[in-house]
């Protein structure tokens, strides 16, 4: 996978991605790595007719493609093509259409959010993570440009750990969320 990004600021690629389908179907690739639509289809309960068809969307919109490694040719293996979404809100903040789909795109991601908050509050992890995960808030008074600065230093330090790509075999997936959200003065 690259470790760019992709962008969405166009109302097309918005379409493509805001699917709850899609954005599950982009990150178990993501996550567990290349996968073909019949795989993808057992784990999620839906027809591989199903997944391929999303997974031909994605990659109409440069989210998904080719892996590298095609293990038949009776069926196609896909993979992720970035390493995150960054959806760039403040393009579509005077269209309808736009918002209804970014409103439908951060439901999904803040659905996401919560499960990964489940399978936290349900402790089945090793001990050695024990006093290495926990939900964090920090009540900040600062300004747009500060909130900017942050954002930029917290994901650049994040791509670090991720550009480290350990081989570790002690290395597990870990969802690390970075919401900045705005708070209304009490």
């Amino acid at each position: 996978m690259d470790k760019s990004e992709k962008i969405v600021d166009d109302l097309d690629t918005l379409k493509a991605i805001a699917s709850p389908l899609r954005m599950k179907i982009l990150g178990i690739l993501r996550e567990s790595g290349p996968a073909t639509a019949s795989e993808l289809g057992r784990r999620l309960g839906e027809s591989s007719g199903s997944t391929s068809y999303h997974l031909r969307q994605l990659e109409r919109y440069g989210f998904v493609g080719d892996d590298d490694e095609q293990h038949s040719r009776r069926e196609r293996r896909w993979k992720a093509l970035h390493a995150q979404t960054n959806f760039h809100a403040e393009k579509f903040r005077d269209d309808e259409a736009g918002r209804t789909l970014m409103e439908s795109a951060v439901r999904n991601n803040v659905q996401y959010l919560l499960g990964n908050v489940e399978e936290y509050l349900r402790g089945d992890f090793a001990p050695e993570w024990q006093g290495t995960f926990g939900v964090n808030d920090y009540l900040l008074r600062i300004t747009a440009e500060d909130a900017a600065e942050l954002l930029a230093r917290m994901e650049e330090l994040v791509e670090s750990y991720r550009a480290r790509g350990s081989g570790d075999p002690r290395a597990k997936p870990v969802a690390w969320h970075l919401p900045a959200l705005p708070k209304k003065p009490s």
